[in-house]
């Protein structure tokens, strides 16, 4: 298992197929328009985690990475979609989908708890510990710690497995229609958030 850093994009090649891959990112803040994408995170399971970091002025062309995103033959595993959906949409000019969200089958099947946080799914579901002490890290700076590597590359290592385990539960629960239904309007719920409505909900009645 090794975590590979790349600059600007994936080397030719990589994480050729049509497997599922895991996809995570880090940016400036939490504010897309403002805050520019720094780093983004993606593995196909079979161990390896790849690592995009993206310079100050990046043209974020990244014809392989941005190829793979866009695969409509694909699916892309996240948790909390929503927010990588928006900056890969604004910065790297891409629809990531077809998607599974790990945090939104949580809410669905999980309704005992209130802790949807990767953490807590790593630790009740797989039974292992993750660290997230360097999630509000400098992730613009000029060279990254390996401690910022590990945080980055645990974000997608385990999303194959929790995917696999929320297919079961969803199933189980007979909800896994309204999930999907919910997957799919993502991308949208994305949009909405890029053109100004990141918290009204617009479905309401006042």
């Amino acid at each position: 298992m090794s975590v590979f850093l790349h600059e600007e994009d994936l080397p030719a090649g990589v994480l050729e197929g049509n497997s599922a891959v895991a996809v995570d990112t880090e940016t400036m803040g939490l504010n897309t328009l403002r805050d520019r994408l720094c780093l983004l995170q993606i593995s196909d399971g079979s161990g390896d985690e790849h690592l995009v970091r993206f310079g100050p002025g990046s043209s974020y062309e990244a014809p392989n990475l941005r190829r793979i995103l866009g695969d409509s033959n694909r699916l892309k595993l996240f948790h909390f979609a929503r927010f990588d959906l928006a900056a890969i949409e604004h910065y790297l000019q891409v629809t990531a989908a077809p998607l599974f969200c790990t945090k939104i089958a949580s809410r669905l099947t999980r309704t005992f708890t209130d802790r949807h946080g990767l953490k807590e799914l790593v630790k009740e579901l797989l039974g292992t510990d993750i660290s997230k002490q360097q999630q509000s890290s400098d992730w613009g700076g000029p060279v990254l710690s390996e401690a910022q590597k590990d945080y980055a590359a645990s974000d997608v290592r385990f999303l194959h497995r929790l995917h696999a385990e929320f297919v079961v539960r969803l199933e189980r629960e007979g909800r896994t229609e309204i999930a999907q239904a919910c997957f799919d309007f993502l991308p949208h719920r994305a949009r909405l958030d890029l053109m100004g409505w990141p918290d009204d909900d617009i479905f309401a009645h006042s």
